[in-house]
């Protein structure tokens, strides 16, 4: 019996640790930010939106967010600022259909969590480090995050846009169940 378990030990060894997937709650979710123009807060969502969670924080190894907003879908509430926002200068939604998210690289901190990856808007890509938090019980995920951007550093806006926006606040509220 001993022989079996010496031949088996090798093949535990390298079996690969499966991380675990999510499936998001999209009803108890939502992709948000704020942002200051003239003086003043403006908040908005966007409303389609899809993200795939690979993550066990038992094996950050294997986790992968990989995530999709539609901008076309971006919404303050005021027609005037939609339009300046999903204008050619601004997210141009017909130009760039989707900003995207990408981490293969995800790792705990003392305060929670970091997704080092790539943030791309309005076709321009930047390495960001994205904090977030994450309580798992029963095998229900929340993440919270916010990560606030330069505007300008993605071509968003035109010199007439000024100091307006200048700083967005992309505010996130994840909720998901394990996959099955």
């Amino acid at each position: 019996m001993l022989r079996y378990a010496f031949f088996l030990a090798p093949a535990l060894i390298a079996a690969p640790v499966v991380a675990q997937d999510w499936t998001v709650d999209h009803g108890a979710s939502s992709v948000g930010f704020e942002t200051t123009v003239s003086g003043g807060s403006v908040n908005g969502t966007f409303s389609d939106w899809s993200a795939e969670i690979v993550l066990d924080p038992d094996n950050l190894e294997g986790a992968r967010i990989d995530a999709r907003v539609m901008t076309a879908t971006g919404s303050t509430g005021n027609t005037q600022m939609d339009q300046t926002m999903l204008s050619n200068s601004g997210l141009n939604p017909v130009a760039h259909e989707a900003a995207t998210f990408l981490s293969e690289d995800i790792r705990a901190t003392d305060n929670g969590y970091q997704a080092h990856g790539t943030l791309t808007i309005a076709g321009t890509a930047q390495d960001i480090v994205l904090p977030f938090t994450l309580d798992i019980a029963d095998g229900r995920a929340i993440a919270d995050s916010r990560y606030t951007l330069a505007r300008t550093d993605y071509g968003v806006g035109s010199p007439s846009w000024g100091s307006a926006a200048a700083e967005v606040t992309l505010i996130l509220h994840v909720e998901a169940n394990a996959a099955q």
